[in-house]
């Protein structure tokens, strides 16, 4: 092994020891040969639940790094929280804020030049995947750690519950805080099956973070633990000369989809996935995830395809256990961050499994086509719904259009009470480039479960713990000048989950005529950031990537 930081030319490498000394780097550590420098990239800040524990976990990798015989020299990059930012104009910037944290990263790591290997530490619903796309760009040796997801003292339903009080006038301000502290009782992340904890998932299924680094829950020693060992395997992983490329392979990226279907995860994997295959020159396609979890049953009932927390599933066996029961369907030869392969981890990662939480595949409650991808004249490219999510009775539906251009609009109508029941409500230009930002609609799905046979369609993104018949990620989207963008109220929507079908039924002459008096509407975007943004963004459909 030669270190990065040994290749520099002789007068630069005395240098940027000498910069890195200052900064409380040993000496002697910069002057041995055999003590890889690695890279601790933390997302930590005292904004984000998920994110909070990071600062004392980056202490127990860093314990790891130093016991394998590395060097370990921690930065910091940003971590929204999507909590937060829901319901206003701020989740624009949460879906871009990916594409910043990996650019950050490999200005970091690939700029200063110097560094070995790198652990990732990061918890929450963009900062995951943002955090394997720079692993995947960089390509040094590396491993992610993430908090875990928070316990929780009462059931998903009791807190949706909670929430639909509130939204009738029946709880107080206070009353929201003082209960969601009994579902989300400390710093970790939500312990539903949002994309946060699918993204930790994932990446375990990739073979990218340590067995069970998924779901050990937050501020437990089990938590602490995996992070010591993560930072040693990176250690390991340099000297074996171990990469990224060679364990986020395309047969591991089609196991990671396996994955996603068999637990119901979030749809916004559906643009993780495809923008970090495109970081590793790879496929993952809708087509290919629909082919995929059409016959991929769901096998957990974690929330929202049941009643059960995370750490529910942590404690039937987590994701070791998940891919134990699905591996008949994966290719259990790919390499991962232990050195070893997917079918030697499971050989010693696999503890236990409840089978009232993690059912076999053949179990009559485990049905496929927990995700669909729906084509139709409202969709020509695909729009993606979470079918496990959706009430049996809604599977084929029919509504009267009531169309909205930005999701402000939508909850004002829902305010004046002006939505009624067997309504599907249009929230169109909130694409990526329309939005711009492609904002996440999580409050719309809630406040909508209060109207009876009613639908939400739209270019926008949803939260993983979105339920009811929610379409999303609607492409082309109407600032392209899509079918979206020419729906009037009135139209007629039909959506047919058993045919894969969503559609309006306005003729392709009528379009026409209503497309040549058509502009797209510009929502307001400060010029700056998210300006940029729309100008370079891709479709939702590869992955909303900058090109």
């Amino acid at each position: 092994m030669v270190r990065a930081i040994d290749k520099l030319e002789p007068f630069q490498r005395a240098i940027s020891k000498a910069h890195l000394a200052a900064a409380g780097v040993a000496v002697d550590s910069l002057e041995n040969p055999d003590k890889p420098l690695i890279a601790i990239a933390n997302s930590w800040n005292e904004v984000c639940p998920g994110h909070e524990p990071l600062k004392k976990l980056a202490e127990e990798v860093k314990k790891g790094v130093l016991e394998a015989g590395g060097e370990p020299i921690e930065f910091n990059t940003i971590g929204m929280c999507d909590g937060i930012a829901q319901g206003h104009a701020g989740m624009r910037y949460c879906l871009p804020h990916r594409e910043i944290i990996a650019d950050s990263c490999e200005a970091m790591i690939v700029g200063e030049g110097c560094f070995d290997g790198v652990v990732y530490l990061g918890s929450c619903d963009k900062i995951i995947p943002a955090m394997l796309m720079a692993a995947a760009r960089i390509n040094l040796p590396a491993a992610l750690v993430t908090c875990g997801p928070c316990y929780d003292e009462i059931k998903p339903s009791e807190s949706k519950a909670l929430r639909a009080r509130f939204l009738a006038g029946e709880a107080t301000e206070r009353d929201v805080i003082e209960g969601t502290l009994r579902y989300y009782t400390g710093p970790g992340v939500c312990p539903f099956l949002g994309t946060a904890n699918t993204m930790g998932c994932l990446t375990e299924g990739l073979g990218m973070m340590l067995p069970n680094g998924a779901l050990w829950p937050s501020s437990t020693s089990q938590r602490r633990f995996s992070a010591r060992q993560t930072g040693a395997a990176v250690v390991d992983l340099v000297r074996r000369n171990i990469r990224p490329s060679d364990i986020m392979t395309q047969a591991a990226i089609d196991n990671t989809v396996k994955l996603l279907a068999s637990i119901g995860g979030s749809l916004n994997a559906l643009i993780h996935l495809p923008a970090l295959a495109a970081e590793l020159g790879l496929e993952c396609t809708w087509t290919q995830v629909a082919e995929i979890t059409s016959k991929t049953p769901v096998i957990c009932n974690v929330v929202p395809n049941g009643d059960i927390s995370c750490v529910n599933l942590y404690k039937a066996g987590g994701i070791p256990a998940v891919l134990d029961t699905i591996k008949g369907d994966l290719d259990t030869s790919v390499m991962t961050v232990t050195g070893k392969s997917l079918a030697e981890n499971l050989e010693t990662s696999v503890l236990r499994c409840d089978r009232s939480v993690i059912r076999t595949q053949d179990d009559p409650a485990s049905i496929a086509n927990g995700i669909q991808v729906l084509y139709g004249n409202l969709a020509p490219e695909g729009a993606l719904v979470k079918t496990s999510a959706v009430p049996a009775d809604q599977h084929v539906w029919s509504g009267t259009a009531m169309v909205f251009n930005s999701e402000e609009e939508a909850f004002d109508a829902y305010n004046a009470h002006a939505i009624k029941p067997g309504t599907g409500v249009i929230i169109r230009y909130e694409g990526p480039k329309g939005g711009p930002g492609m904002k996440e609609l999580h409050r719309v799905t809630e406040i909508m479960k209060g109207i009876p046979n009613s639908a939400v369609i739209t270019d926008g993104r949803f939260s993983g713990a979105s339920g009811g018949l929610s379409v999303g990620y609607l492409c082309p989207e109407a600032f392209d000048g899509a079918p979206i963008a020419l729906v009037e109220d009135g139209d007629k929507i039909n959506i047919d989950l058993t045919k894969n079908l969503i559609e309006v039924e306005v003729s392709d002459e009528e379009f026409a005529r209503r497309k040549q008096d058509w502009k797209p509407v510009i929502h307001e975007n400060g010029g700056h950031l998210l300006a940029r943004y729309a100008k370079q963004v891709s479709s939702a459909k590869t992955g909303a990537v900058i090109q």
